[in-house]
């Protein structure tokens, strides 16, 4: 990693923070969810940096990959429970910041994933495995009556990519990836009131692009222009405009140059809270880039 590039992260990773505290601040009973995504990203663009993925903000048992939808009308709520998961990039390098905001009496299931998170990067250094952090992690959660949801993980970090190794597991596990200096990764404990595993539920409203070939529906050549300059980085449905956006996205998924995220939710009624901060391993540690 050369200056330049560290020069990126550290700056990506001081924007994401200050809107990740920005935005948490916006969640509060009664206001709108889409007027608080719309300005979040605004003010990222204003600042002349890139949104690596559109804001989340999952709420109670949703857990992640939820964000407002077109004309979104939900309001938050007395005793939400709202993950914030903010994404920065400054010439393709990311900064991947969470934090969990409760408008209910759910302190201790906010500080269980705060205090997974915070021993896992205690323990960051090079020759730590990927599974020391996991069992770390799970034991934060679970000691305070809490599941680690096991199905999500941390990952890591690279030029314009999101998800990729080391994958920093919730749960603990033998072996794992040695951790190594120079690896950018995100820590990303969930901990859950609920049964500790998530699946897809029946909303999209991330996609991002995985292949590039031609189509022929008029509609879904409009979204491939407008969804070029991503480099495969996740956008929103409601970025998209013009006319028949449903169409050509189901074009485009079922062509294979697209892929949905759908909402990941826990079981109903449960409660599910986030922490993620980035890092930089260092030679006897860690810099974390969004504290």
């Amino acid at each position: 990693m050369n200056d330049d590039i560290l020069s990126h992260y550290m700056e990506a990773g001081a924007l994401a923070k200050r809107f990740r505290d920005k935005a948490a601040a916006m969640v509060v009973p009664g206001e709108s969810i889409l007027e608080l995504v719309d300005t979040i990203e605004q003010a990222i663009r204003d600042e002349g940096a890139g949104i690596a993925f559109p804001l989340n903000i999952s709420i109670n048992e949703d857990a992640a990959h939820d964000t407002a939808g077109p004309g979104d009308e939900r309001l938050f709520s007395e005793g939400d429970v709202v993950k914030v998961d903010l994404g920065v990039h400054i010439e393709g390098y990311v900064a991947d910041t969470a934090t969990t905001v409760d408008l209910g009496d759910n302190a201790l299931l906010v500080e269980a994933s705060r205090a997974a998170l915070n021993a896992a990067l205690a323990l960051v250094r090079p020759g730590v495995t990927t599974g020391e952090m996991g069992t770390v992690i799970q034991h934060e959660i679970e000691s305070r009556g809490f599941r680690p949801v096991a199905n999500l993980t941390g990952h890591g970090l690279s030029h314009f990519s999101l998800h990729g190794e080391p994958m920093i597991p919730n749960i603990s596990m033998n072996g794992g990836a040695v951790i190594k200096e120079g690896m950018v990764f995100a820590v990303e404990p969930f901990a859950s009131s609920g049964t500790g595993m998530v699946s897809d539920s029946n909303r999209t409203l991330i996609y991002s692009q995985i292949a590039s070939r031609g189509v022929r529906l008029p509609s879904a050549k409009r979204v491939m222009d407008q969804i070029q300059d991503r480099r495969s980085l996740p956008f929103a449905k409601r970025w998209l405009t013009g006319d028949k956006i449903d169409l050509a996205l189901s074009t485009l998924k079922r062509s294979g140059v697209v892929r949905g995220y759908p909402v990941l939710h826990d079981c109903s009624g449960s409660l599910v809270s986030q922490a993620e901060h980035t890092l930089i391993v260092t030679e006897d540690g860690c810099v974390i880039t969004t504290l």
